[in-house]
């Protein structure tokens, strides 16, 4: 080679690159199951995300990562971006951060501190709940936090819950959702603000509603595409992408004496396990690029959903089809350990 292509083959390297390996994020819970993971793969991991810190209506950030996952992130090359989230996504206190002046610039600094005094590389908010009269506030919320976390040298991103459209549906669950979790993100003045928005594209079906696809793959296209046909840039976008599966069974509130369906996320390993011991065996749904079954204990049917290894590389595909800038998964112990071997190494 000759010294003269030597400039620009390093201007383009960073690309090439990315290109090869989409940034990986992958969330974590200061929990024993889900450090082990973090311990044990974090070098194929770009960001660790841990969901560990919560802010009130004051501005008050409060909480802390786990020792361990500081120690590997430093060890493994691994940037630190850990979440901050209204606890238990109580909508008074988001709405009081992003409607009181007082509050907004509070918690913006509280977020700028924090940068400073963990070290961090960036924060992620995961503020959820959110009515969607609230929009403008809460992208005005974001551009202040943006300012004041950048001046203290972090990146900030936002995790927020996925649509296809702006049709609030017909049935009052789907208003809901729409209301209250899904239609309260400008996409793009969030994408040009922040560093990068993490699009969630899971969680489609979940405990409170009937069973199906943890994030079904026609979903997650389509909700691919609507947030790109705002005109949000390819590289500000992060999938989402699931580790977990979703079992649902009848219960029962001895307390209450209530009967109702019960609807959880769950470890892969443990639902392989309930389903040996039930002996059912789980059809591949080629359409949603997921595995499902269905199975009856004492006359009464319990289903699952089931992300594995072969799910996560169906939806993996998404991102390098689209040239987004990575992914982000939930959550970090809830994995087929074989998804490792899809994620593969980080350069």
């Amino acid at each position: 080679m000759r010294p003269t292509c030597l400039p620009a083959l390093l201007a383009v390297l960073p690309a090439l690159l990315a290109a090869q390996a989409p940034e990986s994020i992958w969330y974590v819970r200061n929990d024993s199951a889900g450090i082990a993971s973090f311990v044990a793969n974090a070098r194929r991991i770009s960001i660790v995300a841990p969901q560990v810190y919560s802010i009130d209506s004051a501005g008050t950030i409060r909480g802390g990562t786990d020792a361990r996952i500081v120690a590997a992130a430093k060890a493994n090359g691994v940037r630190l971006h850990p979440l901050v989230m209204n606890p238990g996504f109580d909508l008074g206190i988001l709405h009081h951060i992003v409607t009181d002046r007082t509050a907004r610039t509070a918690s913006a600094g509280s977020l700028a501190a924090l940068c400073r005094r963990e070290r961090l590389d960036g924060i992620q908010l995961d503020l959820e709940n959110i009515h969607v009269s609230d929009r403008d506030a809460f992208t005005a919320f974001v551009r202040e936090a943006t300012d004041s976390v950048h001046r203290a040298g972090c990146q900030l991103s936002a995790a927020v819950v996925p649509r296809t459209g702006d049709d609030r549906g017909v049935l009052p669950y789907h208003q809901w959702m729409f209301d209250y979790w899904r239609g309260a993100y400008d996409y793009k003045a969030l994408a040009d603000t922040l560093d990068f928005i993490s699009y969630m594209t899971y969680a489609q079906h979940a405990g409170g509603s009937t069973p199906g696809p943890v994030a079904g793959f026609p979903w997650m296209l389509a909700s691919l595409e609507y947030v790109l046909a705002q005109g949000v840039a390819p590289g500000k976008i992060s999938l989402g992408i699931p580790a977990y599966s979703d079992y649902w069974y009848p219960g029962y509130n001895a307390a209450r004496k209530d009967a109702r369906p019960v609807g959880n996320d769950i470890a892969y390993p443990r639902l392989m396990s309930i389903m040996h011991g039930a002996g059912a065996t789980p059809l591949w749904d080629d359409r949603q690029k997921a595995w499902y079954a269905m199975w009856e204990r004492h006359g009464v049917f319990e289903h699952a959903w089931i992300e594995d290894a072969r799910a996560f590389e169906a939806k993996l595909a998404l991102v390098r089809q689209h040239g987004l800038r990575g992914y982000s998964v939930w959550l970090l112990g809830l994995e087929d350990p074989r998804t490792w071997e899809v994620v593969g190494a980080r350069p």
